[in-house]
C-alpha cells in the first residue's frame, strides 16, 4: 500500500475526499502525513482523522523554505507526495528529491492556462472548455508529464466558483484514478508515466 504524504494551503476538500477513498479502501494508499506553509482547515481535516501535520511558514528565500519542507516529507519515508491545493512553488532543488513520485492536480486542461489562476484565466479566455489534469511536478510551472486530464465544459453563467467546483469534482477522480493506478503498477513513474497516461475514457466512472 503506498504511504502518501499530502500538502495543502486551504480548505483541503481534494485531500479530503483523497482521505475518504483511502479510508474505505477503494484507493490502496494511507496518508501517513499532511503538510501546509500556513494554518488551514485542510490540516484541521487532517488532525480531525488522526494523521499527523507539520506546517512549514513560506520564508524568503524560497530555495531555504524548499529544503525545509523537503525535509520534513522526507522524515516520513513517503512513496508518493501529493500537491493537493498548495500554493507555493518548490525549488527545483526540493523538487528533485522527490521526483517523480510528486504529483500535483491542476484545474485546467495543460498545458492550457498554467500557473496559479487556471480557472480565472480560462473565463477571461471565453473558452467554451477547460479542464483538469494530474502531472508529475517538475522544476517548472504546470510543465511536467501529464499523467491524466479530462475536459469540463464552461456553461453559460458560470463563475469562478461555480466553474471550480465542477472542475474539483474531475480533479478528484482523475487524483484518485492515478493513485490507485500507480500502487497497482498500472502506471510507473519511473517511464514518467507517458506510456501509460489516462486519456477521457479512462477516467470517468471513478467514484
Amino acid at each position: 500500500m503506498l504511504r502518501l504524504v499530502v500538502l495543502v494551503s486551504g480548505s483541503g476538500t481534494n485531500f479530503a475526499d483523497l482521505l475518504q477513498r483511502t479510508k474505505s479502501g477503494r484507493v490502496p494508499a494511507e496518508i501517513i502525513a499532511v503538510g501546509a506553509d500556513r494554518e488551514c482547515g485542510g490540516l484541521e481535516t487532517a488532525q480531525a482523522a488522526g494523521i499527523p501535520t507539520f506546517v512549514e511558514p513560506f520564508t524568503a528565500p524560497r530555495e531555504e523554505w524548499s529544503m525545509r519542507i523537503a525535509d520534513r516529507i522526507a522524515g516520513f519515508e513517503p512513496d508518493l507526495v501529493v500537491l493537493s491545493g498548495f500554493m507555493r512553488l518548490l525549488s527545483s532543488a526540493a523538487v528533485a528529491r522527490f521526483e517523480p513520485a510528486i504529483l500535483n492536480t491542476h484545474p485546467a486542461h495543460l498545458p492550457e492556462f498554467p500557473g496559479a489562476h487556471g480557472v480565472r484565466d480560462a473565463l477571461a479566455a471565453g473558452v467554451a472548455e477547460s479542464g483538469a489534469t494530474v502531472i508529475i511536478v517538475d522544476s517548472g510551472v504546470d510543465t511536467g508529464p501529464i499523467l491524466a486530464q479530462q475536459r469540463v465544459p464552461v456553461l453559460p453563467g458560470d463563475t469562478q466558483d461555480v466553474l471550480h467546483e465542477r472542475i474539483k469534482l474531475v480533479e478528484r477522480d482523475l487524483l484518485a484514478r492515478v493513485v490507485t493506478h500507480i500502487a497497482d503498477g498500472t502506471i510507473d513513474l519511473a517511464d514518467h508515466g507517458l506510456e501509460h497516461r489516462l486519456d477521457r475514457s479512462d477516467s470517468e466512472g471513478t467514484q
